[in-house]
């Protein structure tokens, strides 16, 4: 887990234009804290349930916007529905955990005995719940557009589905400019900028895949973990020569400078094995 050092700045002015809501700094120090609690619990989910299904997941990143984690589930719409649907699971699950002390907070009178600890547990419910929404709209790449993606993933496929989301999520973008500029906000502003780059970016992801579908496949070879078919072509590159190649028509040896290379990556997964694990058996009946 990483914290980039911009948090320590943002969380210095935000603590501070808060001070207000308290009558003691340390609360607005709890209350900031708790806001990424809750937002690093929510990347855990994503890590956690990308784990589960067999991808990789090894590095959460806080940063003043919120969390990122880096999840490469396997390229499938199950796995990768699982992966992003555990972030705002664990919101929804931390709600009635919230409710139940928020009750409890009113029944014993904590607004009159303790009024900070009663503005406490409300900021967190809030908090809570701000992001279980905020997460889980349709715009990409919220979680709720990336939910929105494996679903239609059943349907359209891989590059479509990623294609239609992107689209979707300029639309939401645009929205939240005009948000912005109305409330004149600098934090939405700066969150569409975030958004629009990510938009763009899986929309060159889906142009790219739409290219990679079309190209053909080589038989008698699949991805020991994706299970697909390598493409056919000179998509590898040597890293001695920096010349492409097919690794597998020359068996992963450069025909240029004849490097060996132990393990292949898949174009479709990024998983990398030995050429001869991607080498599917033939079945040779007996002649009657």
């Amino acid at each position: 887990m990483f914290l980039h050092w911009t948090w320590f700045l943002v969380a210095a002015y935000e603590i501070n234009s808060r001070a207000g809501r308290y009558s003691s700094l340390t609360w607005n120090i709890l209350e900031y804290l708790a806001l990424f609690l809750i937002v690093l619990l929510h990347e855990y989910g994503h890590a956690l349930a990308c784990r589960q299904v067999g991808g990789t997941a090894n590095q959460i990143v806080l940063w003043p916007l919120g969390g990122v984690a880096y999840v490469n589930p396997p390229p499938r719409p199950g796995p990768t529905l699982w992966s992003i649907a555990a972030g705002p699971l664990v919101n929804l699950a931390l709600l009635p955990i919230l409710s139940l002390l928020g009750m409890a907070n009113r029944s014993l009178g904590w607004a009159a005995s303790m009024p900070n600890a009663h503005a406490f547990l409300r900021a967190v419910w809030w908090i809570n719940v701000g992001l279980l929404i905020f997460n889980l709209l349709p715009i990409y790449p919220l979680d709720g557009g990336q939910i929105l993606r494996s679903l239609l993933w059943f349907i359209l496929g891989r590059a479509r589905s990623l294609m239609a989301v992107t689209i979707l999520g300029f639309v939401g973008v645009a929205g939240m400019i005009a948000l912005a500029l109305w409330q004149q906000s600098a934090w939405i502003g700066v969150l569409s900028a975030f958004i629009l780059m990510n938009c763009w970016g899986g929309l060159r992801q889906a142009q790219a895949l739409s290219r990679f579908a079309k190209l053909p496949r080589r038989e008698g070879f699949a991805c020991p973990s994706c299970k697909a078919a390598p493409l056919a072509g000179a998509l590898w590159k040597c890293s001695h020569c920096q010349k492409p190649f097919d690794t597998f028509q020359t068996r992963a040896v450069c025909p240029y400078c004849s490097a060996q290379f132990p393990v292949t990556k898949c174009v479709d997964c990024g998983a990398r094995h030995p050429v001869s694990e991607w080498i599917v058996p033939v079945l040779v009946l007996p002649k009657l």
